[in-house]
């Protein structure tokens, strides 16, 4: 958690702005998304900002299909990674407010469960371990390292940390960790070629992996390898993923309020993005626990 526990005041009129429509969209005039909205949830939640957290919630209750599904927006079928962030948003509201969002939690979980990634049979032409099995983008397909994030995110929130599918999401991120640190957003070689790590997906993964034990020694290379890549001109999506991943891994950066205050400031003067406006926000408090 970022300035010990204090508001920041840079946060407050972006938390004003986006309480003003329960869904939040990925840019101004937008339909409300699930993903942004999930965030905007999390980040009211963070900064106690109880009302609103509990109509952004509502918002995606909205959302959720018959199956338990919550799609990218309301009245889309798929795909259906958004589900995990719904979660992880209706978990925290129930802790805060003591609001019965568990029937739609145990449906989002009951769709997250049966929908997992595809494993295959390991070749020389991926350096992962391809028959680990975690969570995709677009289901039936291979596992990706942000939505196996999510998903483990939203099992732990619901209690869920201990089961086995949580176990494999877990092992999934350790596995495609990068030799020097990082991760990018799914593989680690291909055809002999290393590929790059990325600040967002490590970010994600990192928070994801909070508290978890780690004989290779992957994620204290990750943990390095994100502090070193990221300054005051890092994205913002990127920077506060990256600032919410290393404060779960209680590597808090001293100069992250001032990097993240700039990130909205461009954020303002350029698309005005709610979604980025939102993860900003939350990141300059923490991952609601």
């Amino acid at each position: 958690m970022q300035n010990d526990g204090s508001t920041v005041s840079w946060v407050d009129p972006i938390l004003d702005e986006l309480a003003k429509s329960p869904g939040t969209a990925y840019l101004p005039a937008g339909k409300a998304a699930a993903e942004p909205t999930a965030l905007a949830t999390l980040a009211f939640v963070a900064h106690e900002r109880n009302t609103a957290a509990v109509a952004s919630a509502y918002q995606l209750v909205a959302m959720q299909q018959a199956n338990g599904e919550v799609s990218i927006r309301g009245g889309e079928e798929s795909p259906g990674w958004p589900t995990s962030l719904a979660i992880v948003a209706w978990a925290a509201v129930m802790r805060q407010q003591a609001r019965s969002l568990q029937s739609n939690i145990d449906r989002a979980l009951a769709w997250l469960l049966a929908n997992r990634g595809e494993g295959f049979e390991r070749t020389d032409t991926f350096g992962h371990n391809t028959e680990l099995v975690g969570w995709a983008y677009a289901e039936p397909s291979h596992s990706w390292v942000e939505p196996t994030a999510f998903a483990v995110l939203a099992l732990k929130a619901a209690g869920r940390e201990r089961e086995a599918a949580t176990r494999e999401g877990v092992s999934v991120l350790i596995d495609r960790q990068l030799p020097g640190g990082g991760l990018n957003y799914g593989n680690t070689y291909v055809l002999g070629q290393l590929i790059r790590s990325h600040v967002q997906p490590t970010g994600i993964a990192l928070l994801a992996l909070a508290g978890e034990a780690d004989s290779s020694g992957r994620i204290k290379k990750s943990i390095a390898w994100l502090r070193r890549n990221i300054g005051p001109e890092t994205t913002p999506l990127s920077l506060a993923w990256a600032v919410l991943g290393l404060a779960a891994q209680q590597s808090n950066v001293p100069q992250a309020d001032e990097w993240l205050a700039a990130a909205a400031a461009r954020v303002q003067a350029r698309d005005r993005s709610p979604h980025k406006l939102a993860i900003l926000a939350l990141a300059a408090k923490g991952w609601p626990q």
